[in-house]
């Protein structure tokens, strides 16, 4: 129709050479058959297609930030279910994740475009993890300084200002850096790991895996630790990074899917083995939460203690906060791609501006509108810390939620067998139907799987919304559902109102 088409000029150069090729884009065998899939979903080749396997695992896997995601948000899990709570809580987070990632790695193969799900306000929280942290290792190394929250604030705009100036210079340039950042995220977690284990007093087995707290004094310890679960999920959170870059990855239909499950091995393990370390080297428990009130996180009174050095321990803390402002730059690349696909599709108010590209083949303006939502919502810290954590704990409401939507829908359209068998032909698919890509778990697994996601997402969304005690106060109660509440009834009324007059679905732009 000709309301729900868009006419945007391809930019991307026809002589740009793939990474490790000798021929452009437009003239590899992988490019063409990456393009036809794309025209068979209704959509011109834009963007330069420069990642590869590698520097693609290295932007997933960087911007999952698994062991250094559990360092700083084991507090919650220490609280509801102790040592035992926060590994047993973990395995099963990282079994649902898997499963979920599964789900969306069909998904990808079957439309590998720049759309999926994301939620602006990761990148926020991203720079508002990395800012404390390093407050609190100001902190650590003079207990005199007292953190304000416009240094917060200011920090953030300098993490992501750094994001920004990578993520707007070339794609090569970013696929080089994701790659680099690989290796620095696997050897920086030996960094932390070893000294950590050999120089801190372990504690017994039976201690670390039996031993169960119930600070919120909740009913029964199973609830209480059910309650401490959706706290450590937020550690396996950005691994699908990568679906939103498909339209910069070649033979992105299999690599993707691919990134995703190895991502989740990778940094699922690495994630374990940093979580398990640090239960075992807590030696007082009661001062590691209390460090929470001075210097954010737990983990910097476990290093200081473990190590017995003061600048030992804001030495390990270092590594992860270099990591973690490292890994914001696959965030924004992420959250703009998918700003950009959206816009495209006539998603968003000034969606024609949002849509452009450089000559370079960016969505600098994509890009620069993250950053916009990211400096005003770090605002919110100046009026309130409490407020602006409620915001941010929507990111786990609000990911989970599509991540049900999408293996719903799945789901349902796989138990009626109306998505079509994997073929490489340039029919371009008509937007009721559906046509498996050439990654897909067998049956019966993919439907096991499927609805395995589905409970497990909604499990996940349920108790993501509870308070961390019988009895919160205002500083204490998880205003996120009055948030998500929120988001989701606008949401409604606007489309309502009036993004129905220029939304129309994905757009066919052939």
């Amino acid at each position: 129709m000709a309301e729900n088409t868009i006419e945007l000029n391809d930019k991307r150069p026809s002589n740009e050479v793939v990474p490790g090729s000798t021929s452009p884009v437009g003239e590899s065998r992988g490019a063409n058959l990456d393009d036809q899939r794309l025209r068979q979903l209704g959509k011109r080749p834009r963007l330069n297609r420069t990642f590869g396997f590698m520097s693609t695992l290295g932007l997933s896997c960087s911007a999952l930030s698994s062991w250094e995601g559990v360092l700083v948000s084991s507090v919650p899990g220490l609280l509801n279910g102790g040592l035992a709570g926060v590994i047993w809580g973990y395995l099963i987070n990282w079994i649902g994740t898997m499963s979920v990632y599964a789900t969306i790695a069909e998904l990808s193969s079957m439309a590998p475009t720049a759309g999926g799900q994301s939620w602006q306000a990761c990148a926020c929280s991203i720079g508002y993890l990395v800012a404390t942290t390093l407050q609190g290792i100001v902190v650590l190394a003079h207990p005199s300084y007292i953190p304000r929250s416009w240094h917060t604030v200011l920090i953030i705009w300098v993490t992501m200002l750094f994001a920004v100036v990578i993520n707007s210079t070339t794609g090569r340039v970013l696929a080089k850096f994701e790659g680099i950042l690989l290796i620095l995220h696997l050897a920086g977690f030996f960094g932390v790991l070893v000294p950590l284990v050999y120089f801190a007093d372990h504690n017994s087995a039976a201690t670390v895996f039996t031993t169960f707290i119930n600070s919120g004094n909740w009913s029964t310890q199973a609830l209480s630790v059910l309650v401490g679960i959706p706290s450590i999920s937020s550690s396996l959170i950005g691994g699908d990074c990568a679906v939103r870059m498909s339209e910069e990855i070649q033979s992105s239909d299999v690599v993707v899917p691919r990134v995703l499950m190895y991502t989740i091995w990778i940094n699922g393990s690495l994630a374990f083995g940093m979580i398990t370390a640090l239960m075992f080297c807590i030696s007082d428990l009661d001062a590691a939460l209390g460090a929470t009130t001075t210097m954010f996180y737990p983990f910097l009174e476990i290093f200081q203690s473990a190590v017995q050095s003061v600048v030992g321990a804001c030495l390990m803390a270092s590594v992860a906060v270099i990591l973690g402002t490292s890994s914001t730059v696959g965030v924004y690349a992420s959250a703009s791609r998918m700003l950009w696909s959206f816009s495209r599709d006539r998603g968003l108010p000034l969606h024609r501006q949002l849509a452009k590209l450089t000559k370079n083949a960016l969505p600098v303006n994509a890009i620069l509108a993250t950053l916009t939502v990211t400096v005003l919502l770090s605002l919110i810290a100046l009026a309130s810390a409490v407020a602006l954590n409620a915001l941010l704990s929507l990111v786990i409401g609000a990911l989970y939620t599509s991540y049900l939507l999408a293996s719903g829908l799945l789901l349902w359209r796989r138990l009626s067998g109306s998505i079509q068998p994997y073929s490489e032909g340039v029919e371009i698919l008509d937007s009721g139907r559906l046509r498996w890509g050439p990654w897909k778990l067998w049956e019966p697994l993919g439907v096991a799987n499927n609805a395995f996601s589905c409970v497990y997402c909604i499990f996940l969304l349920f108790w993501s919304f509870w308070p961390p005690e019988v009895l919160p106060g205002p500083e204490t109660f998880n205003w996120s559902v009055l948030v998500y509440g929120s988001v989701v009834l606008f949401s409604i009324v606007w489309y309502a109102i009036s993004a129905k007059h220029y939304f129309k679905g994905p757009v066919k732009e052939i």
